[in-house]
């Protein structure tokens, strides 16, 4: 039975665990159109080809790509 206890809970680690991503080359090849924090907020830099993927704890764990600050990194 502990056994069981400690397999569920490396399940629910493994869950909370969120990629970061090395550049937007690297983010773009499995989001093409970036990830945005919220579907509420807006692009800045212009016309985008792509919908970015919306996911607040995605984003965080990539700001460091949003070099305009629109809350949309790597848009595309």
């Amino acid at each position: 039975m502990l056994g069981l206890s400690l397999g569920a809970n490396d399940v629910a680690s493994a869950k909370t665990k969120v990629k970061t991503y090395k550049n937007c080359t690297a983010l773009n090849k499995d989001y093409k159109g970036g990830v945005a924090r919220s579907s509420s907020v807006k692009n800045k830099g212009g016309k985008t080809k792509y919908k970015p993927h919306v996911s607040r704890v995605l984003y965080d764990a990539n700001k460091k790509s949003d070099r305009d600050k629109d809350l949309i990194a790597c848009e595309r």
